[in-house]
């Protein structure tokens, strides 16, 4: 992910190189395995950065204002900071069960109905585990509901 905290999980703003099927190549094959192996690992690493940035910032920048307002503003901006870095703690949970799911071959396929997720829509969000039908009607039932 870029430098910026961002609430989204989709790793299309980062660079990296798409994975380029060959013909007749079989689905979640070893070098599929590995490149998105590779995907999950440098996110993850971007992640723990981005971590190791705020606990120093924060170090840094703690500071007794006297001015009250000042005070406020630095702790609103704390508080953003630690809210955001929650999120990512939530997020490499996630990045860990989906290497998992690489180790026992079980990665790649829709929990649902059992379908190929997709090479495109797994670089889009590697830690996808279900296909965009299924995830679609998974928010229909949502909004319905009102969850």
């Amino acid at each position: 992910m870029p430098k910026s905290s961002k609430k989204s999980e989709s790793v299309t703003s980062r660079e990296f190189t798409p994975y380029k099927t060959k013909r007749g190549e079989e689905y979640m094959n070893e070098a599929q395995r590995e490149h998105f192996k590779g995907l999950l690992l440098s996110w993850k690493s971007e992640l723990m950065e981005e971590v190791d940035r705020t606990v120093s910032h924060m170090k840094d920048e703690a500071s007794n204002f006297p001015d009250p307002a000042d005070r406020a503003s630095q702790e609103e901006e704390f508080s953003l900071e630690l809210r955001t870095r929650d999120r990512e703690r939530k997020l490499i949970k996630k990045i860990d069960k989906t290497n998992d799911r690489i180790d026992d071959d079980d990665y790649g396929f829709c929990d649902t109905c059992g379908v190929e997720i997709g090479i495109r829509r797994l670089e889009a969000r590697p830690t996808a585990t279900q296909c965009i039908d299924c995830k679609t009607l998974d928010e229909i039932r949502e909004k319905q509901i009102g969850i």
